[in-house]
C-alpha cells in the first residue's frame, strides 16, 4: 500500500507555504462559547468546530482549526455532514506514529489493493492546496500526540485523508501536511487501534468510522 500513490505522511523534505486567493470571515455563534484547547500548552489556535467520529472501537472527539485552516476544515466539515465518512475504515496504522482513514475507497473490499489512494472533496471532488501558515498556532505546535492533519501525496494534493498523530515519532514530520485539529477526547481509542493485528499497517479486523458528528461553534465563511 506504500507507493507512490498513497495520501501517507512520511518523514524527510520541508514544508510549502501555499499562497491563498480568498478571504476569509469568521462569526461567533449565538449562544456559543469559546473553548480553550485540549492540547494545553503555550498555543492558542482558535476552535471554530468540533466533530465527535464515533468508530466500532468508542468516539473520538477533535476540535477543529478554521481561522489556521479554513479551506481544509470547512471540507471536513462538509464531508461529514453529507455522510462521506460513515462507512470508512481506517486503513493505515503504524503504531508510535499515526492511525489513517478518510478513503472512499475502503468501503469496497475488492478495492483492498489500492486503499489509501483515493479521496474526495467539497471542492466539486477535486484536490485542494495545503495551508501552511508558520504563523499559525497549530503549525508552530506541530504534529504533536493528538494532532490531527491532511494525508497528501505531494504538495496540494489534499482530498478526504486524514491522519491522528498517536505517538512522538510523528513529531520528525515536516511541515508538509496541513493541521487542522486536534483530539479532545478518545485518545485512549486512538492508542487502543494501534494495539490491533495488522497485516502490511491495515488492521486485519475494520476498524470502521461509523458517523461523524460536527458543531459550528464560529462561522467560517471563504469569500473568494
Amino acid at each position: 500500500m506504500n507507493n507512490g500513490n498513497d495520501f501517507a505522511p512520511r518523514s524527510g523534505g520541508r514544508g510549502l507555504l501555499a499562497l491563498f486567493s480568498f478571504s476569509i470571515l469568521f462569526i461567533a455563534c449565538s449562544g456559543t462559547k469559546m473553548l480553550d484547547s485540549a492540547a494545553n500548552d503555550e498555543y492558542h489556535p482558535v476552535i471554530t468546530h468540533t466533530a465527535v467520529i464515533k468508530t466500532n472501537m468508542g468516539d473520538i472527539e477533535v476540535e477543529l482549526y478554521g481561522k489556521d485552516a479554513p479551506k481544509t476544515v470547512l471540507n471536513f466539515v462538509g464531508l461529514a455532514e453529507k455522510d462521506v465518512y460513515d462507512g470508512i475504515l481506517f486503513h493505515r496504522i503504524v503504531p508510535g506514529f499515526v492511525v489513517q482513514a478518510g478513503d472512499p475507497k475502503t468501503k469496497d473490499p475488492s478495492q483492498r489493493s489500492t486503499w489509501g489512494q483515493g479521496g474526495t472533496s467539497i471542492y466539486d471532488g477535486k484536490e485542494f492546496e495545503d495551508e501552511l501558515n508558520p504563523e499559525a498556532p497549530s503549525y508552530q505546535r506541530g504534529y504533536v500526540e493528538g494532532a490531527m492533519a491532511m494525508a497528501n501525496r505531494g504538495p496540494n494534493t489534499n482530498t478526504s485523508q486524514f491522519f491522528i498523530c498517536s505517538g512522538p515519532n510523528a513529531k520528525s514530520l515536516p511541515h508538509k501536511y496541513t493541521i487542522f485539529g486536534f483530539v479532545r477526547k478518545g485518545l485512549g481509542i486512538v492508542h487502543a487501534m494501534e494495539k490491533v493485528r495488522l497485516d502490511n499497517s491495515i488492521p486485519v479486523e475494520p476498524i470502521e468510522i461509523l458517523d461523524v458528528k460536527t458543531k459550528e461553534l464560529i462561522k467560517v465563511t471563504l469569500d473568494k
